[in-house]
């Protein structure tokens, strides 16, 4: 109907009122689709809207805000558009305004452009925005302390660059600080922003918890809200995937026994990070790894595993298991009498899985380190060849030197099943079943 041609003037209208009635009104159109975000900016709504706002009542700034929000936030196109006439700089004198509201609008339209990419985000940086929105996580509205913590959190997280001017201007003490709050919604922002400048580099992360987030961040892990739950997790994961040093100290803080309790009290995608946490400690090293299996880690991640209906999910659970089994022998049993093999085997072979990559990784790390034989036995049944070789390369490491277990062998049908296998001739699995038949007199083998 050609409304939006008959809005423009009226944010010129002589009536304060009108003016900032007709700016949300394009906002709410605004932010309905792509289509009409498009058509705000095609009928040059925008510069109007900038014109003379720094004379404008709150109302009108909040609604301006808002316009640009609601057009900023569909593509990256269109946040463009909002750059290119210099409304950037106008969000940034909103920032400074006396009205929390002004600044909360402003904060929020600020978010909304960064998130998209990094050339955007560094346009909010350019725009001198970050100290401002330093200053507005330390004032005293929630509401506002939200928005500016999310907006941190979108610049910080494209690059190690944007997060260290974060950095820069002072945010990750006053962050840390509110790790504590009551609101749920501010802590599930602020682990946000902590997790964004962490996840870059060692030297982030190693910023980040200078500031003194453990063990405070781990009360997040028992939080009622499952957000800070999950943020609080994916904070710890992002500290723990960069170095042995870093995942000690998650350690001696207490950090595994807490993930693993909040792996046993959530489920679904909560979990994931949880999850991945215990992964990344033990991949770092064998007395990382031991720690999470002393603190018991496992059972929980082979829960996750028949619990859990996302494959992406198991997935994560079977590469967890995998960084823990896969140093030495003693690792590798401590998985395998959870008598967590024929699950991923069948995991393995299930046509549905999607991750089977991660599970196979997964099997042949553990298969080639397990010497716990109660455990491989059953999986010579199912398992096909090239699993196969793995099992059988671990029975011709055993078998020879172990009386017990070659009589077992025979009587749990291990030794008819390996005559049964069609290995190629002087193939690595035809010299494992060599070396298993040599441990038997002839007439048993035949």
């Amino acid at each position: 109907s050609g409304v939006i041609s008959l809005l423009r003037p009226l944010l010129l209208d002589s009536v304060p009122t009108v003016q900032h009635t007709a700016a949300l009104a394009l906002g709410r159109l605004a932010n309905y689709n792509d289509d009409l975000a498009e058509a705000v900016v095609k009928e040059d709504i925008l510069p109007q809207l900038m014109y003379s706002l720094s004379e404008q009542n709150r109302f009108y700034k909040k609604a301006a805000a808002f316009v640009l929000r609601a057009v900023g936030k569909h593509s990256p196109q269109l946040a463009q558009a909002i750059v290119q006439c210099g409304a950037l700089e106008m969000l940034v004198i909103c920032l400074e305004d006396f009205d929390p509201g002004v600044k909360e609008a402003a904060s929020w339209a600020l978010g909304y452009i960064a998130r998209h990419n990094s050339e955007l985000s560094q346009a909010v940086v350019d725009s001198g925005a970050v100290p401002l929105l330093v200053l507005c996580i330390q004032e005293p509205e929630i509401a506002l302390k939200r928005i500016a913590a999310s907006t941190l959190s979108d610049i910080s997280k494209h690059s190690p660059e944007l997060a260290q001017t974060v950095v820069d201007a002072g945010a990750i003490a006053h962050l840390a600080q509110m790790i504590l709050n009551p609101d749920a919604k501010l802590k599930r922002q602020v682990l946000s922003a902590l997790s964004q400048i962490a996840k870059h580099s060692v030297d982030l992360a190693e910023l980040v918890v200078e500031a003194e987030i453990f063990p405070v961040v781990l009360t997040c892990l028992k939080d009622s809200d499952e957000y800070v739950k999950k943020n609080g997790a994916t904070l710890i994961r992002e500290i723990a995937k960069h170095s042995p040093e870093l995942s000690q100290l998650i350690v001696n803080s207490g950090g595994v026994a807490a993930v693993i309790d909040c792996i046993g009290s959530c489920r679904g995608t909560v979990r994931l990070p949880s999850i991945m946490v215990l992964g990344y400690v033990a991949a770092h090293s064998e007395n990382l790894s031991m720690a999470v299996i002393i603190s018991k880690g496992i059972p929980p991640l082979c829960a996750c595993l028949i619990e859990e209906d996302e494959d992406h999910i198991k997935a994560a659970a079977a590469w967890a298991l995998g960084q823990i089994g896969r140093h030495t022998p003693e690792h590798a049993r401590a998985v395998a009498v959870t008598n967590v093999l024929p699950t991923l085997l069948a995991m393995y072979m299930d046509t549905h899985s999607s991750e089977d990559l991660q599970i196979k990784a997964t099997l042949k790390s553990i298969l080639q380190k397990c010497m716990y034989l109660p455990a491989l036995e059953p999986l010579l049944h199912d398992a096909p060849l090239n699993i196969m070789k793995h099992i059988i390369g671990q029975f011709s490491k055993v078998l020879p030197h172990d009386s017990q277990a070659r009589r077992l062998f025979v009587t749990t049908g291990g030794l008819k099943k390996v005559q049964e296998i069609k290995a190629e001739p002087g193939s690595v699995l035809q010299e494992y079943i060599n070396i298993i038949n040599s441990c038997y007199p002839e007439e048993i083998v035949r």
